[in-house]
């Protein structure tokens, strides 16, 4: 739950970088999420009671609008962090592009900083020896 917060405290932050761990759990939270809200709207909807239908309605398009701006700063932060430049989510507009976007997504972090900011893993790049203080 700690990173999927993280994301939330982060909401507009486009910058840096976030490892795959802080993007697929935040994505797996608002699965669930979605799911559960799509549960409840569906048993208003057999048991007939339209003020239930209407109340996780609203709550399920209220949750996807709130969630939209960190989600795509999430998905920017961990484009980042394989030295991908965000712009990269535009693929996801071109036939099979969200294939694409989806191995980036999977891909492991860059190793040691890059143009983006530093490595979120702590890791030193291929070759380099950590440097230990004490």
């Amino acid at each position: 739950m700690e990173w999927y917060r993280m994301v939330w405290q982060k909401y507009a932050q486009f910058d840096g970088r976030s490892r795959r761990k802080e993007y697929w759990m935040f994505a797996l939270v608002n699965v669930l999420i979605s799911i559960a809200l799509c549960v409840a709207i569906l048993v208003g909807y057999a048991t007939r009671n339209s003020a239930v239908d209407i109340v996780f309605g609203i709550l399920c398009c209220l949750y996807g609008l709130a969630g939209l701006i960190p989600g795509i700063a999430v998905s920017v932060r961990r484009l980042h962090d394989i030295g991908r430049s965000g712009w990269w989510l535009l693929i996801d507009f071109v036939p099979f592009g969200c294939f694409v976007l989806l191995v980036f997504l999977v891909l492991d972090g860059t190793p040691g900083p890059n143009e983006y900011g530093p490595d979120p893993k702590g890791r030193a790049p291929y070759g380099a020896q950590p440097i230990t203080i004490g």
